[in-house]
C-alpha cells in the first residue's frame, strides 16, 4: 500500500481520467503534504497517522472524490451544490479536476475532524 501503488493505480486510467486524477493527487498532497499515499477499496488513498482524509476513485463515466466524513460531507454541503453527492462521497468529472478552494476545504474540515 504505497504511493508506486496510487501511481499504478492513476496510470492505468484512461484520459481525461489520468490527468483529472494526477491534477487533484498533486493538490492534494500541496494542501497536505503530510498525507500519506495508499491503495484501499479499489481506490487512490489519502491518510494522516493511520486515518483516512481522502479517496479517489475512478468509474466509468466519473470520477469520486470521498472526504472519508459524513460530518465534512453535511458541513461543506453548499461547497457541493451542483455534484452529485451521497452520505460520504461526490461525483467529480473525468475532465475537470476538483478546485484548489474545494480541495482546500475539504481537506481542512477532516484534518480539523482527526486533530480535535
Amino acid at each position: 500500500m504505497s504511493e508506486q501503488e496510487v501511481t499504478a493505480y492513476i496510470e492505468a486510467q484512461d484520459e481525461p481520467k489520468r490527468s483529472t486524477m494526477l491534477a487533484m493527487r498533486q493538490s492534494i498532497l500541496e494542501i497536505e503534504p503530510r498525507l500519506e499515499q495508499s491503495f484501499a477499496w479499489k481506490s487512490a488513498m489519502f491518510k494522516f497517522n493511520g486515518k483516512f482524509v481522502a479517496g479517489l476513485c475512478a468509474h466509468k463515466a466519473h470520477l469520486s472524490y470521498a472526504p472519508q466524513s459524513a460530518d465534512v460531507m453535511t458541513a461543506l454541503a453548499d461547497d457541493l451544490t451542483g455534484f452529485v453527492t451521497s452520505k460520504a462521497s461526490f461525483q467529480v468529472a473525468s475532465d475537470q479536476p476538483l478546485s484548489k478552494e474545494l480541495l482546500t476545504k475539504l481537506i481542512k474540515a477532516r484534518m480539523a475532524e482527526l486533530e480535535g
